[in-house]
């Protein structure tokens, strides 16, 4: 992985001392500066970045201790010291579409145990559709005697490798179960960049146009005039006038009667 393949979703699979190899591994590349608040911005998605004013070991074992990594980032010409810290995945309000999938249904069952008692229902709908974006969640509420059942949900789902945070309710249990979805690739046309896929759209659509000057070259080799052309199309019409088609009429009918 490189800077220029980060996105928000992957930049959760990453750690801190990632983050310093590739941006070192950057600096040698021009394209850095002019897509550094971009990468920035990325970064920060997923970590807390400070910079480290005070280049002094006191100042620096302040910032490790809050649990920042140290090190050197070069940005705007200047290189300079800057403390680097995952951000922790702690509440139910910390989830998001992108980093739904980098954690592990274990996980998960600490963040809801963590942050509610009152079960799948009391989660705002927005959270439940981030979570069941990356997980299949399924629910029961039983007695608490009756929840651990043998051939019951409980044990089926255990057996199916699911995760289950119990929830009491006085002398019934909430069971929420929680597997994590496989990922379901698609296939893509890979371009390498926007600016090739303008180019192949603009190709094929001049290839379906006529060349230029094709029809002007035709006009060119047979030039009519209009009053000859109108003349020309009044003969093919009408090859014999109207008072040759009576008189042959009439020589006809003769003929007839001659009989």
């Amino acid at each position: 992985m490189t800077l220029k393949t980060l996105n928000k979703s992957n930049v959760w699979d990453l750690q801190e001392n990632d983050i310093f190899r590739m941006w070192e591994v950057a600096e040698k590349d021009s394209d850095l500066k002019d897509n550094l608040r971009h990468y920035l911005d990325i970064i920060r998605s997923a970590f807390d970045l400070e910079e480290v004013k005070v280049d002094r070991p006191e100042v620096i074992k302040k910032y490790e201790a809050r649990g920042f990594k140290v090190g050197q980032l070069r940005i705007d010409d200047n290189k300079n010291k800057w403390g680097i810290k995952k951000r922790p995945i702690l509440r139910v309000t910390d989830l998001s579409y992108e980093n739904i999938r980098h954690i592990s249904a274990s996980k998960l069952i600490e963040v809801l145990d963590r942050n509610f008692g009152g079960g799948w229902d009391s989660l705002s709908q927005s959270i439940q559709d981030i979570i069941e974006s990356g997980f299949d969640i399924s629910t029961t509420t039983l007695p608490k005697d009756r929840l651990r059942k043998p051939g019951g949900m409980y044990e089926k789902k255990v057996k199916d490798g699911f995760e289950v945070l119990e929830i009491p309710k006085g002398l019934w249990v909430e069971a929420i179960f929680a597997k994590a979805k496989p990922i379901k690739e698609k296939p893509k046309t890979k371009f390498d960049d926007l600016e090739e896929l303008d180019k192949k759209d603009l190709q094929d659509e001049t290839e379906d146009l006529p060349e230029e000057n094709e029809y002007d070259e035709e006009e060119d080799d047979d030039e009519y005039d209009e009053e000859k052309l109108t003349e020309e199309s009044y003969r093919t019409t009408y090859e014999t006038e109207p008072e040759d088609l009576s008189l042959e009429a009439a020589e006809m009918a003769d003929d007839y009667e001659g009989e």
